[in-house]
């Protein structure tokens, strides 16, 4: 649809391609085995087919030749990519590549001679030119490239249809791109590429636009790393994932919103060919937005050509039809330069004209969206009073389908209207309180923080007691997760309100909420209210009061006591809002709920209740809060079960919601140590930003303890000593220790590491006197505590203990940590074979974890012992595994060559190295090792 000109690509990495490459890789496989194969790549314009081809082509040892189509149509000039290729062949070999045949091809190269014969020779010349690409593959396989075949005149086609379907050069790879969004419904490339799919060896793919986590990727090479989420989600809103736009957005103010001059003026280019009356219904539909009705368009253009003009603009995949009787442009950028170029007056009039057309007709837009459309559209066409009530409506609407970060945005447009119009039915104060909680449920910290200092500034508190105390509890909590202080002013002042509240209810719930924070800060009294709150909230008779007092005040407790006394009440108030149908209060429940399954080491009871309430969290518009930390139980759950991909996906959800404050340290941290386990680049930077809070003026304990170790690792990692004796000193001064053992085991093993690395006497005792007092009560703390004696005192038998704790708890990492602890120690007291066992079994967790730095330790202590490297599974292709899984079935070369439509003598050199890679000696040990090493699965 664009006419994008590829130009020298700015990131340096291609990103969000590695599937693509492997597929191409593949065929790049059946060309060295001798066996021939065409690649046909679509793609819309700028996605990135070039890109593609020249990473791909970029490292070949295989000659590459690439020739273009030029955009002249049908009648233009025949032939075009074969005389591009023709020219640089000639060019590189001179006119003896031709082998006396320069008149033939004098048709592609007129400086050749005159051509010969016309069509009717047209069958000699294309053997002539099928000879020739054989000829110059024998020595080197031919990879030739055929760009924007879009463009492909009758005379192209009909030649790539004769090497495809006629010749079918063995050692030549074929590939062609083509613009997928250039071939409306009467373009000749339609039916010759579905031709084209039914012969053997073609194959065909769409290259997709970027994802999210690929569009963040890229920005980060284009504008560096740390780049906000909000601005990567806007760029990807807005580019919708094409590569080429991207780059143009980060050329201008991208956060400023604005689009580059050539970039617009590209954008442009189809519309200002439109007739008048086509552009004029683009303009009046990019003021409606990316999507629109049809039935709303045309009420709004009553323009008796609208059909007529929507087809064209479909045909020319300006804007595509959705399943909603409507359309949606095809790319963001073009709506966005449409609607910048319209002159204010018509912006403001086409405004104005959709707002009363919907205001007419509310059925014209999705149900629950015609006050959101009103406000915006009354908005943009000047009319505060109209936009104000529509947006205080809006709000009221998203606020009931727990839509709160829509409905904050919402508010925040009454508030900067609310001076402008009088007399609009609410108060400032009650506007501003209202904000301030829909900004926090939403996530928005630091604009709750000012609407709360603001509504508070505005209330009586003596006159409204419940209304301050709840605004000072929110306040406490928004402080505390800013790291700003810990917010025990505020939560006094709310405590001595609510003893003015007569609701027993309220005060209850309340209560409960603020004892739990003072009690974690071990405020003298809390105590006594935290009893008296459980026994009011039971003489209540109100199952979810009394639920709900004795989780808050239980969560205070979180890691001093058991947490097998705690989890019931946990499990009871989220079985009590499930009933009920509370998504929120489901959500925040089974936050609580998968943190104390993994805490007993019910890894995968802690994954499913995470993943349960992720869906609640959705649904409910909490996905910024409790949401992102149900999505950090999940990855760690999945760590601990050894699903690191997964994991780290879910992590990446979580960094996307770009959590403020403290909430973002889950992900942060376990992220951190995720990609220092794999030797990630990146781990530092995730690294040194987690442990940057460790200077802010409040941390709560549970965090704390998490950072500390997290400095440990890092600088194990870095093998730093004065920075390494420094962390561990920090580490084991924490009081809390003893009293969160879930995250003082850790912290210990990790200290008992870094004393050992150090050879630091003062420090081992230390670590030591302080295991003494730590308590062990699950699986994991356990297993941390035999580790952490076997790291100090060492001896083959703690090894063994340690790895047996660590088998019986179930995680993946730390049995490979401590099995490659016991192949050490089975190595110096001299059992070779038991060393050799352990640290295979190392090997083999580390590599499919994809721990590449524990997997090097393991190598090299496994070459140091005197072990065998073995086969690397890791070294197969997609197709070698994929006739692996034949071989084992008892296929022979021919039905594995019928089953995957490629010819026996593929199959035996695939077969071969298969062999090879494996290291055994036959088809039958190959299976066998297959199955051994789970390759078949």
């Amino acid at each position: 649809m664009l006419d994008v000109v590829s130009g020298q690509v700015n990131a340096t990495r291609l990103v969000g391609r590695k599937g693509y490459l492997a597929a191409l890789r593949g065929d790049l496989e059946q060309l060295r085995a001798g066996e021939s194969s065409t690649v046909l790549i679509g793609g819309e314009a700028g996605v990135g087919k070039s890109r593609l081809i020249e990473e791909f082509c970029g490292s070949l040892e295989e000659q590459v030749i690439i020739g273009h189509c030029l955009e002249l149509g049908e009648e233009g000039l025949p032939y075009a990519p074969f005389a591009d290729a023709l020219r640089q062949l000639v060019h590189r070999d001179g006119r003896a590549v031709l082998d006396g045949m320069d008149h033939e091809f004098a048709r592609l190269l007129p400086a050749l001679g005159s051509a010969e014969g016309g069509d009717r020779r047209r069958g000699r010349f294309f053997d002539v030119v099928a000879a020739l690409f054989e000829r110059v593959s024998e020595p080197r396989p031919l990879v030739l490239v055929l760009e924007d075949l879009h463009w492909a005149d009758r005379s192209t086609r009909d030649l790539l249809d004769f090497l495809v379907r006629g010749a079918r050069l063995p050692r030549v790879l074929l590939l062609g791109t083509y613009r997928s969004d250039e071939l409306h419904r009467g373009h000749p490339l339609r039916p010759y590429l579905a031709e084209l799919d039914r012969v053997r060896g073609v194959r065909r793919f769409e290259l997709e636009r970027l994802d999210h986590d690929d569009i963040a990727e890229m920005l980060a090479q284009l504008l560096g790393p740390g780049l906000k989420p909000a601005v990567v989600d806007d760029i990807a809103e807005r580019t919708q994932g094409n590569p080429f736009f991207i780059e143009q957005l980060t050329v201008g103010d991208s956060a400023a919103g604005v689009i580059p001059a050539n970039l617009r003026d590209l954008l442009l280019t189809r519309v200002d060919a439109l007739n008048e009356v086509a552009q004029k219904i683009v303009r009046v539909a990019a003021v409606g937005g990316t999507r629109f009705g049809h039935l709303l368009l045309s009420r709004v253009c009553e323009n008796d050509q609208l059909e007529t003009v929507l087809r064209e603009l479909v045909t020319l995949q300006l804007v595509i039809p959705d399943a909603e009787d409507g359309y949606v442009f095809r790319h963001a950028l073009v709506r966005e330069a449409v609607y910048e170029d319209l002159l204010p007056g018509e912006r403001t009039r086409l405004h104005a004209r959709y707002a009363q057309v919907i205001e007419a007709e509310p059925r014209l837009v999705p149900a629950g969206r015609a006050a959101a459309e009103l406000s915006h559209h009354w908005l943009a066409a000047r009319n505060d009073r109209k936009a104000l009530l529509s947006a205080k409506h809006a709000a009221d609407e998203a606020a009931r389908r727990h839509a709160y970060a829509e409905q904050a945005g919402l508010l925040e447009r009454v508030l900067e209207l609310w001076e402008r119009v009088e007399d609009c039915g609410f108060g400032y104060a009650d506007l501003l309180e209202e904000t301030a909680i829909a900004s926090i449920q939403a996530g928005f910290d630091k604009r709750g923080l000012k609407l709360t200092r603001a509504a508070l500034a505005e209330l009586d508190h003596d006159r409204e007691p419940l209304r301050a105390a709840r605004l000072l509890l929110r306040r406490a909590k928004l402080l505390r997760n800013a790291g700003s202080s810990n917010g025990i002013p505020e939560l006094r002042r709310a405590q001595a309100l609510l003893g003015q509240v007569a609701d027993a209810r309220e005060r209850v719930q309340l209560t409960a909420d603020v004892v739990q924070i003072l009690l974690c800060e071990h405020d003298q009294g809390s105590a006594v209210v935290a009893r008296e709150v459980l026994a009011e909230a039971g003489g209540l008779g109100d199952l979810a009061i009394n639920v709900a007092a004795q989780f808050a005040v239980g969560e205070t407790t979180a890691g001093r006591l058991p947490i097998a006394e705690t989890l019931p009440a946990k499990q009871a108030l989220a079985d009590r809002a499930r009933a009920a149908g509370d998504l929120p209060a489901l959500a925040q429940a089974l936050v609580s709920v998968s943190d104390g399954l993994f805490g007993v080491g019910r890894y995968q009871d802690s994954a499913d209740a995470a993943a349960e309430g992720v869906s609640y969290a959705d649904r409910s518009g909490v996905s910024r809060t409790s949401g992102i930390t149900l999505l950090a139980n999940h990855a760690e759950a999945l760590l601990a079960l050894g699903r690191w991909e997964e994991a780290d996906a879910q992590l990446a959800r979580s960094a996307r919601h770009d959590p403020p404050g403290i909430r973002s340290l889950p992900w942060l941290t376990l992220r951190a140590q995720l990609l220092q386990a794999r030797g990630d680049a990146g781990a530092e930077l995730l690294t040194s930003r987690a442990l940057a809070f460790l200077s802010k003026p409040f941390l709560p304990s549970q965090p704390r303890l998490v950072l500390l170790n997290l400095r440990i690792l890092a600088a194990l990692r870095l093998d730093d000593p004065q920075e390494l004796k420094a962390a561990t000193q920090a580490g084991l001064e924490d009081s809390e220790i003893a009293q969160q053992p879930r995250y003082g085991w850790p912290l210990l093993a990790g200290a008992a590491e870094a004393a050992q690395r150090l050879a630091d006497p003062e420090l081992i005792d230390r670590v030591r006197h302080a295991s003494t007092s730590v308590p062990c009560r699950y699986p994991a703390e356990h297993a941390y505590a035999a580790q952490t004696t076997a790291i100090l005192e060492g001896g083959r038998h703690r090894w063994l203990d340690a790895v047996a704790a660590w088998r019986s708890d179930g995680q993946h990492y730390p049995l490979a940590l401590a099995l490659l602890g016991l192949a050490s120690a089975e190595a110096e007291g001299g059992d070779r074979a038991a060393a050799i066992s352990a640290v295979s079994e190392a090997i083999s967790i580390a590599k499919a974890l994809g721990a590449s730095e524990l997997t090097l330790s393991a190598e090299t202590l496994a070459r140091r012992i005197g072990r065998r490297s073995g086969p690397d599974p890791g070294s197969l292709t997609s197709r070698e595994r994929e006739v692996l899984g034949l071989v084992d079935s008892g296929r022979s070369n021919n039905q594995i060559a019928q089953t995957l439509y490629i010819s026996p003598k593929t199959v035996s050199v695939h077969v071969s190295r298969i062999i090879a890679k494996l290291e055994v000696s036959n088809r039958g040990e190959a299976a066998a090792t297959a199955r051994r090493l789970g390759l078949l699965n």
